[in-house]
């Protein structure tokens, strides 16, 4: 292969009309997942974002199974955004009907969420061979498409999120990890934390079906880790996970043209590669550490 024949960052922008959607897809997405990470690392939910993404995945994949199998082509019923919000629902409600102390349960419900999810979404796909390569790009995220429609409910479903989170940031962050402290100030606990696991898993749901079950997990995970490294606080936290998490939503596309790698996957190491960097640099946590002497304190 000659030099002419490799890719360039000019040709990626030259053909910007054709990339655009989902180049601004993953971006969007990151910038979503990034700022709702901050709250799904630092609250030790690791595996909420992956339980809650596999769980979307077997919504899409059962509403493409009634499409095909049941002939429920155009219905509202069958829409792949319904299946993959109806599915994420059930497993949130799963979750929050856990009234174990101290949430004991909650790692068994999210595993049995996960494993569910993982697992009926590859047995409904042998079941529709005709959508086998969308069950597959939903896993693994190596759809190279997005449809403006998808793109525009992406976008306004992330601006209506973090506008809430960026109004009530204060009120919600103290219910998540100081959720004594704020009742003592008389806030709605119980409403802010129905708020807060009620959109994290309407982005999740969003998200696994525009750009992959894969890139949710990590963009919900790894710019998050990165920022409550870097941030001295879960404010600056927030708004340096939106911005690390949109980047690398954006430039794994990139390197996805560059390098003919899977988007999702793509996504994926660049928002690692960040990471590692970070951890590599042997910055402490000091947000980290404050939220355990917090929970030892409690």
């Amino acid at each position: 292969m000659t030099t002419t024949d490799v890719p360039t960052i000019a040709q990626f922008f030259e053909a910007w009309e054709l990339f655009q959607y989902p180049a601004a897809s993953g971006a969007v997405a990151g910038a979503l997942l990034g700022w709702l990470g901050v709250y799904v690392v630092l609250g030790r939910m690791v595996f909420l974002s992956a339980a809650l993404s596999q769980a979307a995945g077997l919504g899409v994949a059962l509403a493409f199974w009634l499409q095909i199998v049941w002939g429920m082509t155009g219905s509202p019923l069958a829409s792949p955004w319904v299946g993959a919000t109806v599915m994420t629902v059930i497993a949130t409600l799963l979750l929050m009907a856990d009234r174990s102390p101290g949430g004991t349960r909650r790692e068994a419900i999210l595993g049995f969420a996960y494993l569910a999810g993982a697992a009926g979404t590859l047995a409904v796909g042998t079941r529709i061979a005709a959508e086998i390569h969308d069950i597959e790009s939903l896993l693994l995220g190596s759809a190279v498409a997005v449809l403006p429609d998808d793109f525009r409910l992406l976008a306004t479903v992330a601006a209506i999120i973090l506008a809430i989170h960026a109004w009530g940031a204060r009120g919600l962050v103290q219910a998540a990890f100081s959720p004594d402290a704020a009742r003592v100030r008389g806030l709605p606990v119980a409403a802010l934390r129905i708020v807060l696991l009620g959109s994290i898993a309407l982005a999740i749901s969003v998200c696994t079906r525009v750009i992959g079950a894969l890139p949710v997990f990590a963009l919900s995970v790894l710019p998050a880790a990165a920022a409550t490294r870097l941030a001295p606080s879960v404010r600056w936290s927030l708004w340096l996970a939106t911005a690390i998490g949109a980047f690398a939503g954006f430039a794994g596309y990139v390197v996805a043209f560059l390098y003919s790698l899977p988007v999702g996957a793509s996504q994926t190491l660049v928002a690692a590669a960040i990471t590692a960097v970070v951890f590599a640099a042997g910055i402490p946590s000091v947000l980290i550490a404050r939220s355990r002497r917090a929970r030892r304190a409690a």
